[in-house]
Order: structure tokens, then C-alpha cells, then sequence
């Protein structure tokens, strides 16, 4: 059981009105981080600013994550690995870290949340979709937990 938390920024934007931000962080910007800014984009319907980054970028978007979220009816086309700096990390409410750490930029005031999500690099089809499908689950927790309903479709 994990310690009450006071409320955040996110959590006082949700309640305001105002678009919350959430950005999405890992080490390559290619896998998680890209399948959980889809993945709320596609559940949010323009409720939420979704951005992702990466303490490292890789060179494009893991394949096996594009082909998992194609399955479902979603797009990677746009998305392209970038880099993590301390600028996107302060206009976030919520930022969710996913194996970047330390390397991630603090700011007082921000809600984070570090989930704890195995990296779809050199999976294969299979472990890819069970962890977008984690991936999944949490962004429909998160999007809860900021008072936006997932939407389907």
C-alpha cells in the first residue's frame, strides 16, 4: 500500500478545466514511452497534452511496438525519438518515468510516477504485446486518477 499523496499540479489542472501535460519518458524514446503517448492520445481525445522523450533517443520507433499499436488501430507515422531535456520535464504536470531514472529533470511541484514497465527492445511480438497491454492498463489508470474518462474509438 503506497503513502496518500497531497494534490499535484496535474491534479489540481484536471479539476480546473485546464488540459493537463503529460510526458512520457524513457531511455530510447522508441518503445514505451512512444506506445503510452499513443495510447493516451488515442483513449484522452485531445483532454490531455501528451509528449515523450527519451535520456537517450534511438533512431526510430521500435517496430514491434509500431506493429502492436497498428493492431489496435493506432499510428506511430508522427512519432520520432526526442530528447529529454529539463524544458519538457518543467511544463509537464505528470511525468512518468519508464528506465530513465535518474537522468529524468526534477522539479518540485510535479507529480511523477516511475512505472516499472520491461522494455520492448528485442522482444518479440508476444512479450511486445503483453507489455504495450501493461502500458495500456496504466495509461487507463492515469487518465482515471486526472478525472478524464478513457474513451473508446
Amino acid at each position: 500500500m503506497s503513502a496518500p499523496t497531497t494534490p499535484s499540479g496535474a491534479d489540481r489542472v484536471a479539476s480546473s478545466g485546464i488540459v493537463p501535460v503529460v510526458l512520457y519518458a524513457c531511455i530510447h524514446n522508441s518503445g514505451r514511452s512512444v506506445a503510452a503517448k499513443v495510447l493516451t492520445e488515442h483513449y484522452a481525445k485531445g483532454r490531455v497534452e501528451v509528449r515523450s522523450a527519451g535520456s537517450e533517443p534511438g533512431a526510430g520507433v521500435n517496430p514491434q511496438v509500431t506493429a502492436v499499436l497498428a493492431e489496435r488501430g493506432l499510428r506511430t507515422d508522427d512519432e520520432v525519438p526526442t530528447l529529454l531535456t529539463a524544458d519538457l520535464a518543467e511544463v509537464a504536470d505528470v511525468v512518468v518515468t519508464m528506465g530513465c531514472g535518474e537522468t529524468c529533470p526534477f522539479f518540485p511541484g510535479k507529480r511523477y510516477l516511475d512505472w516499472e514497465v520491461e522494455d520492448p527492445a528485442g522482444q518479440d511480438l508476444e512479450a511486445t504485446r503483453r507489455i504495450v497491454d501493461d502500458i495500456d492498463a496504466r495509461v487507463r489508470r492515469l487518465l482515471t486518477e486526472l478525472g478524464i474518462t478513457p474513451l473508446q474509438g
